[in-house]
């Protein structure tokens, strides 16, 4: 039986960085591996294609145009490791009409991205932001009944609303669990039946917002996102909520949100903010009812590695006659494209 043969397209601060060396053994015993820094240039890449089942690829490598599929007559799998969360790398259209099974495991950050999430749910709830710039400046803490991190700062039993349900929203609802909490999730994509299989009432964006403790951002930034959340959408949040983003800045218009902020009776835990780097004279850096963090949730050294060994799980699945779990249909394309999201 011939070994499939496996390329991996792209630079070479991906191939010492992100492939691990137990995964890429584990690749090896599925078929013949070869990484080329050749391969970022399109004549090489077609002519390596010819004979390829296989393809992963990453930054630096060319687009998978239909022109590449067409002469890559034994390609049956090819997969997007990280950073295009919007399928430019590869024609995916002209793939599945060639009948190449698309994966995609750009999702390797969603791991470390909702644990944050959490983490910015309990500062923003005890309002931690204001305390800590209290004490660095020297100041005492003394408890007070307006203190609302002392008067309903628990997040055990309270209502969450998500905004988005991809990868980060599924891992974040695993992570509430044992907090008891109610899930109140918005999220036009997602198939009918997740809501019942992970216990979460699916609803609209305005209920989300006005009928929540928690709203926690986790959407993707597209076309149909972008300032999805402005003035009137924030000014439904009730006071004494708690608002996190942890997607990208552009979803929330940043000026309303300011205004929002400064009436003082909600607080906000923000990993994303638009522009970035948030400019040093940019009012939301005063805010004591803000904490915020640099866009750091999805940065761990644990989570680049993950993404060739998400791939790596979806190549052996394949090869061994398996369903693989990350496919790039047209439901994820939809959504990235901001297009209706269709039959769900």
């Amino acid at each position: 039986m011939n070994r499939p043969k496996i390329l991996l397209v792209f630079n070479r601060h991906i191939y010492e960085t992100y492939v691990g060396a137990e995964d890429l053994e584990r690749l090896r015993a599925l078929g013949d591996v070869t990484w080329d820094e050749g391969y970022l240039k399109v004549e090489a890449l077609s002519e390596a294609m010819r004979e390829a089942e296989g393809v992963i690829v990453c930054h630096g490598a060319p687009r998978l145009t239909e022109e590449l599929l067409a002469g890559a007559g034994r390609l049956r799998i090819v997969g997007e490791l990280e950073g295009d969360r919007f399928a430019e790398r590869i024609d995916v259209e002209a793939a599945v009409r060639r009948g190449v099974r698309v994966v995609d495991t750009t999702n390797g950050s969603s791991y470390p991205v909702s644990e944050w999430a959490l983490a910015l749910m309990l500062i923003a709830l005890r309002n931690a932001g204001e305390h800590f710039r209290r004490l660095i400046a020297g100041e005492s803490y003394r408890r007070s009944k307006d203190d609302r991190g002392y008067v309903d700062g628990e997040l055990t039993g309270k209502r969450v609303g998500l905004i988005g349900c991809g990868h980060v929203g599924r891992r974040l609802i695993e992570l509430l669990r044992p907090f008891r909490v109610e899930m109140w999730v918005h999220d036009p994509y997602i198939p009918k039946d997740i809501p019942d299989i992970l216990g979460f009432t699916l609803t609209s964006l305005e209920n989300v917002l006005r009928q929540s403790n928690v709203v926690v951002c986790c959407a993707p930034l597209t076309p149909r996102t972008r300032r999805l959340i402005g003035g009137r959408e924030l000014d439904m949040i009730p006071s004494g909520a708690v608002f996190v983003n942890v997607s990208r800045g552009a979803i929330v218009d940043p000026e309303a949100l300011v205004e929002r902020l400064r009436r003082g009776d909600i607080t906000a835990g923000l990993d994303v903010f638009d522009p970035e780097p948030i400019p040093a004279d940019s009012p939301i850096r005063g805010l004591p009812n803000v904490f915020l963090s640099p866009h750091i949730a999805g940065v761990t050294l644990a989570s680049r590695t993950r993404f060739f060994r998400l791939m790596t799980d979806e190549f052996e699945r394949f090869f061994r006659g398996h369903e693989t779990l990350f496919d790039l249909n047209g439901r994820a394309l939809a959504n990235r494209r901001g297009e209706e999201p269709g039959n769900r």
